[in-house]
């Protein structure tokens, strides 16, 4: 039986009615300038577990920000968070991996310190911390497995980051807590399972039901960059050939683009600008991330049948030169498919930081931010033949 006619999946932008995030980037916004300037330090972070006393003593202070940093291979975002996902203060610092990963580790810890000790002298002190981390991250255990980027292997962030700052602490991969951040206050309130999918230096990426994370058996949902699109293809540093990455994330765009034309790599938003001048290379190189991006969306709707794919990175910025050919690619190339709705994600190079936060939140009983409840418009009504019913 040949399934219904499918309606073209529309790109939708962004909803200021349905969350505060036009506030929350606003207030980040407002106080970007606001950066640490103390020097790091040198020393090791001690090991160790959050005392319960001092948990319990946080909550009972009234304490009104979790902390939040987001650590990325270049630099590293901090904010305070408050109870309703508003990023109020944001600070950054260097990464400097070059320095080899202890270096690093105690550059977060330390940075991390600074701005517990700031808050409490300011009067406004933490109630718990939140870190969104690179690489495989163990959300269950606190432990950062590896980092390519980084470096580091086996770090047991919650220990040693929870004896430092002798607050709860939540360790998070940096993906799937924007992807809390895009769920609980961004493009993806109100749906019950979506796909998160930065389009960035590569391509990550968070199955995401009914507000959390689904990270599977092994904590390794949700790794769309290397799901295989053109067998044979381009190499990938996974070892696979022809993986989502190596042509639709926005580094493989302006690498393409650069190699091919000779010039200089000046960014995946150079390359979409040049499609309005007629350049053939940006054409065929922007067309070609479209169409392999539609395929990879389209095993995803075979797959997990999402309602909606929230579309990050660098690529999103481009907006509907990017949103509207992929919405028309994977309304041809469907056939049976329910496809999901198409939405650029709102929070921006935030979503990392916001979602910290809010992981950190969810430690203070009482005060985390729930996702949006589900539209009713969004459950099946009439299940066809063979479907479970909701």
């Amino acid at each position: 039986m040949s399934g219904p006619e499918q309606p073209a999946a529309a790109p939708r932008h962004a909803r200021a009615a349905d969350a505060p995030a036009g506030d929350v980037l606003a207030a980040s916004q407002e106080s970007a300038s606001q950066e640490s300037a103390s020097q790091e330090s040198a020393g090791h972070v001690p090991a160790g577990h959050v005392p319960a006393a001092h948990a319990a003593g946080s909550q009972a202070s009234g304490a009104g920000h979790a902390l939040a940093l987001d650590v990325g291979g270049t630099g590293i975002k901090a904010g305070l968070v408050t109870r309703d996902g508003r990023l109020i203060r944001t600070w950054r610092r260097a990464t400097r991996i070059e320095r080899g990963p202890q270096a690093v580790i105690d550059t977060i810890a330390d940075f991390a310190a600074e701005l517990v000790d700031e808050a409490a002298a300011e009067g406004t002190p933490v109630a718990a911390a939140g870190f969104a981390l690179p690489g495989i991250i163990n959300e269950r255990t606190g432990v950062g497995v590896f980092s390519a980027t980084v470096g580091w292997r086996d770090v047991p962030f919650r220990d040693l980051l929870g004896a430092r700052l002798a607050v709860p602490v939540a360790i998070g991969h940096d993906v799937r807590a924007g992807g809390v951040a895009e769920a609980r206050i961004g493009a993806g309130r109100g749906s019950a399972r979506f796909v998160f999918l930065p389009l960035g230096t590569s391509i990550g990426g968070a199955i995401m039901i009914d507000g959390v994370p689904n990270l599977g058996p092994h904590g390794m949902g949700g790794e769309f960059g290397h799901i295989v699109v053109r067998p044979g293809g381009l190499p990938c540093g996974c070892g696979l050939h022809g993986c989502l990455a190596q042509y639709s994330s926005a580094g493989a765009v302006a690498a393409r683009y650069a190699a091919a034309a000779g010039t200089a790599n000046t960014g995946a938003l150079d390359v979409a600008a040049r499609l309005a001048t007629g350049d053939p290379v940006a054409r065929r190189i922007w067309d070609e991330a479209v169409d392999v991006l539609a395929d990879a969306l389209l095993t995803t709707a075979a797959l997990l049948d999402p309602d909606r794919v929230v579309i990050g990175g660098g690529l999103a910025e481009a907006g509907d030169t990017l949103m509207r050919p992929l919405a028309e690619a994977l309304a041809a190339k469907a056939t049976y498919h329910a496809l999901p709705e198409l939405v650029t994600a709102e929070l921006g190079d935030l979503a990392g930081c916001l979602g910290a936060g809010l992981l950190a939140w969810d430690l203070v009983p009482g005060s985390s931010v729930s996702a949006a409840p589900v539209s009713a418009d969004l459950v099946p009504a009439d299940p066809r033949p063979g479907d479970s019913a909701p």
